[in-house]
């Protein structure tokens, strides 16, 4: 039977309307592409996370290493993942990767995720806002025109120009492929807060709060060739402290599945762990033990029914303004009180307090200001991801799995980590994770969590992630 003229007219009006509105008629579907370089210092330079080493790191146990993904949707909305074996990226560092990005790929804030496995046995950055480290070589390292300084700042520097380079390689290798999530489970992580590292030998039965999820994303190809395994786990790097360079557990981890799965590069990246723990720890071999286990839970979760996600990507992004808990005239005072010589305080606390009161003194307002705090979301296909700046406790996570569900995957230690961010109850509690604000030796605001969580349901709203909170 023919079709007439206007009925044809109508027919091709429609096929088109299709085809412009419709992301499975427009490509293929999602395409990725991947890159990876070491990123070892080549110089005896100083390591960073622990206030105890009195030298430069020196060897290696293995490679350090900084990975990108590139993922674009089936419209060509794109975002870049990079995940890194160092202690965090500074606000200076990270601030500096992402102008880059903007102007070599037109990338904004909200498409980029820069997260650091928070390894104790990588480089220290320059960077901070506020000139404070745990280490005792801190007045060799900022001694502007130190030896050790000047190695920080020309690492930083180089490391900035390496991970905008492997992001021009990412999208330039993309191809289409199949992306998979799921969420797998281990558990050698340790609520540290709640339990004493000296006491485990004789204790039954630890306690919370913690999360022992692994979650992981699967990119394959057409061929069903894995390119990429994406996974995560929330728990310090810290099982190592010596003076070789190393990726401590998540290095190990990588290692293991990048041998399993010939071609694949496998990304890891830190979850809300600021509160736990690797334990036992302090030894080579319970590093590889636990970089095994992570492995095994990715593997098993490679295999199982994992989720397709379908070719549709959004970003959003935002920086919040989070306050500090004390006035300058208080913290004038804990400071002297703290580096008194007859106070009890560790060394380093005395230098931070030191420096702190070199800049009230100076005329700068340290604690009536705010610090601007990254709040992050990304929805690949229906699986939603939430990253979050900051040293994140635990809590956090817990929080959003209430009110997003439990298969969702949350990152700290993202874009730019200035200190601890505890939950209202640490904040009660007090104790370390309670007094690592940006500004040493001091707190945030006890509303600091109903801020950042406010901030993740609000971006979360913006997207066309459905859930529902519960009253």
């Amino acid at each position: 039977m023919r079709i007439k003229n206007k009925h044809l007219i109508s027919y091709f009006i429609l096929l088109y309307f299709c085809l412009l509105v419709s992301p499975s008629f427009a490509t293929n579907g999602w395409n990725a592409g991947v890159a990876k370089c070491v990123i070892t210092p080549k110089e005896n330079m100083w390591m960073a996370g622990y206030a105890f080493r009195t030298k430069p790191g020196e060897g290696k146990l293995h490679d350090l290493w900084a990975k990108v993904l590139f993922l674009e949707d089936s419209v060509g909305n794109s975002a870049l993942l990079v995940t890194s074996d160092i202690v965090y990226f500074t606000k200076g560092v990270s601030d500096l990767i992402r102008q880059e990005l903007k102007e070599s790929l037109g990338l904004d804030k909200a498409q980029i995720i820069l997260n650091s496995s928070h390894t104790h046995s990588g480089p220290e950055l320059i960077g901070n806002n506020f000139r404070y480290t745990y280490a005792k070589h801190f007045d060799q390292l900022y001694e502007t025109n130190g030896k050790y300084h000047k190695m920080s700042e020309d690492y930083s520097y180089w490391l900035i120009k390496t991970i905008v380079k492997l992001a021009e390689e990412a999208k330039h290798a993309k191809q289409p492929v199949n992306i998979y999530s799921g969420n797998g489970t281990v558990r050698f992580q340790v609520n540290r807060r709640s339990n004493k590292e000296s006491e485990l030998t004789n204790t039954h039965a630890l306690k919370g709060p913690n999360d022992f999820s692994v979650p992981v994303l699967k990119i394959e190809d057409k061929q069903k060739n894995i390119k990429a395994i994406v996974f995560g786990y929330a728990c310090h790097a810290t099982v190592l402290n010596g003076y070789e360079w190393s990726g401590d557990y998540p290095g190990f981890a990588q290692i293991e599945l990048e041998e399993k799965y010939e071609g694949a590069m496998a990304m890891f990246f830190q979850g809300a762990g600021a509160d736990l723990n690797p334990i036992p720890r302090r030894t080579i071999p319970l590093a590889k033990q636990y970089g095994e286990e992570l492995a095994v839970a990715v593997e098993r979760t490679l295999n199982d029914d994992m989720q397709f996600l379908t070719p549709t990507l959004e970003t959003n992004y935002s920086e919040i303004n989070l306050r500090f808990g004390q006035s300058d005239l208080s913290a004038r005072k804990q400071m002297e009180d703290i580096v008194k010589e007859s106070s009890d305080f560790p060394d380093y606390d005395k230098r931070n307090a030191k420096y702190v009161l070199e800049q009230l003194n100076s005329g700068k307002n340290l604690t009536t200001s705010s610090y601007p705090f990254p709040v992050q979301v990304w929805k690949i296909g229906q699986q939603l991801i939430l990253s979050l700046g900051g040293e994140l406790t635990v809590g956090y996570t817990i929080k959003l799995k209430e009110i997003f569900g439990e298969n969702i995957f949350v990152l700290g230690y993202s874009n730019d980590v200035m200190g601890y961010i505890p939950t209202k109850e640490i904040l009660n509690e007090g104790g370390y994770e309670g007094t690592r604000a940006p500004v040493p030796s001091m707190s945030w605001t006890k509303d600091i969590e109903d801020n950042i969580i406010n901030e993740a349901i609000r971006l979360v709203s913006e997207t066309s992630y459905h859930y529902s909170i519960k009253k």
